[in-house]
């Protein structure tokens, strides 16, 4: 009798990324590139004498100018290792310390003018910028597991993925499954033994093709081996 390999056997845990991510990437970090360039070139003031230096204008200078080097650096670390992410995105935090910025400052300006007598508004807006940045510097260090949504799963068992960070996840046991088959360049059927059929698709996905035939070969594999669950 032929026995199922153990749930741990061929632990083959792949995170997929889309085909366009590197380019996606490269978008995303112009996102605050404009406020970037306003903070740093906010030393010309200083530098013609028509403002003086505080603590403030040092702190807008210094964010400004390290969202810019590591918007560069992104750009390189994306050339060379597009598919590899590090344990913190700091361009995340960059861009969070720019969006607290402009949360004071916004907040700064609501002060100012209910001092100056004008009629009181509550202040919606830095709240909306401050909670962002609260967003921002969560992503920076959850990125990876963000990446991860993304996965394709071989086990023993049988196998599970998600081709879409919020799409629905397929997860099968051989004892589900009648046959998993090619359908087009990169897509796959999956046929249960209840009689539905899954379509599918890995055409977005950086190698979906190859990904596509992994999961071919693992189920031509292991399915004949799989007992039946009664």
């Amino acid at each position: 009798m032929n026995t199922a390999p153990p749930l741990t056997a061929l632990p083959e845990r792949t995170t997929l990324y889309h085909r366009r991510h590197a380019r996606q990437q490269v978008g995303k970090s112009f996102g605050h590139f404009g406020p970037a360039v306003v903070l740093l070139f906010g030393i010309a003031p200083v530098l013609s004498g028509e403002e003086s230096f505080t603590a403030l204008r040092a702190l807008e200078v210094l964010i400004g100018a390290a969202y810019l080097a590591l918007m560069v650096r992104e750009w390189v670390h994306l050339r060379h290792h597009p598919h590899h992410r590090e344990p913190v995105a700091w361009l995340e935090l960059a861009a969070a310390a720019i969006l607290a910025l402009e949360s004071y400052h916004i907040w700064h300006r609501h002060h100012e003018a209910a001092l100056a007598g004008h009629p009181h508004k509550t202040p919606i807006l830095p709240l909306l910028y401050a909670a962002t940045a609260v967003m921002f510097v969560v992503m920076a260090f959850r990125m990876k597991e963000l990446d991860g949504r993304r996965f394709l799963h071989l086990h023993g068992r049988g196998f599970a993925l998600r081709t879409n960070r919020l799409g629905r996840k397929h997860e099968l046991r051989w004892a589900e499954v009648a046959a998993v088959e090619p359908d087009g360049p990169a897509d796959v059927l999956v046929r249960c033994t209840n009689g539905r059929a899954r379509r599918i698709s890995f055409a977005h996905l950086h190698e979906g093709a190859a990904h596509r035939d992994r999961l071919l070969a693992h189920a031509a594999a292991q399915l004949d081996a799989a007992p039946q669950e009664h």
